[in-house]
């Protein structure tokens, strides 16, 4: 129990903190390109859609050069720590909750932004109204990058080393991680109690992600 309990705090600790880090950078970038027009900007939202695909393992091996002895980040000594995770998972994360919060913004009747410069609305005000307005699509895209995060493997793998300490308790060890391991090693009693775990908080936020939606909708 306290082995599973462990991977399963270190998977939420890092993947909450990615997310939440990933949506204060996500969220201004969005604005930005929402009420902006400027050389480059299609280019810009298509390089971030983009980024919805790459690579995970390609992620992986990004960070853990950036955080190695020969890479920028080298001083800070980061290679194999639940901070290495966390960057990694904030560069996956981080595309996917800023073109859906961009598409959000974007599908916001212009009859909103209108209302509110008719009001005496500063461009602030107009921002805070289109983003009340677009409020449930930005709570989906927070949820789908935490998807993204939750179910990681390929660069946590890499970049945080799936350790776990003598007493057995998770260091860097995730669920999906855990899982791989667990199966490889033939403790399938285990590997299958960690997925259903993993599957339990997918579907949640799945669920969740719905109920927001159908929300949306009906508002």
């Amino acid at each position: 129990p306290t082995y599973v309990r462990s991977i399963i705090y270190v998977s939420l600790y890092v993947s909450v903190t990615a997310v939440v880090l990933s949506t204060l950078v996500s969220l201004p970038i969005a604005i930005a390109l929402g009420f902006s027009e400027f050389p480059g900007r299609r280019f810009l939202a298509a390089v971030i859609t983009t980024g919805m695909g790459f690579p995970s393992v390609v992620v992986g091996l990004l960070v853990l050069f950036a955080v190695s002895n020969q890479g920028p980040l080298g001083t800070f000594d980061l290679v194999f720590t639940r901070e290495a995770m966390i960057v990694s998972q904030f560069v996956l994360a981080t595309p996917p909750i800023t073109a859906i919060s961009l598409a959000a913004v974007g599908g916001v009747d212009q009859d909103v932004r209108d209302a509110a410069r008719v009001l005496g609305g500063t461009k602030v005000d107009v921002a805070l109204a289109t983003l009340k307005e677009a409020r449930y699509g930005i709570a989906t895209a927070v949820l789908a990058g935490f998807g993204r995060a939750i179910s990681e493997v390929g660069s946590v793998l890499i970049v945080g080393g799936n350790i776990a300490g003598s007493d057995g308790v998770s260091k860097t060890r995730t669920l999906t991680t855990a899982i791989q391991l667990e199966a490889r090693q033939g403790r399938y009693d285990t590997a299958l109690v960690l997925g259903a775990v993993l599957v339990v908080l997918v579907l949640i936020v799945n669920a969740v992600v719905v109920r927001i939606g159908d929300e949306g909708v009906m508002r």
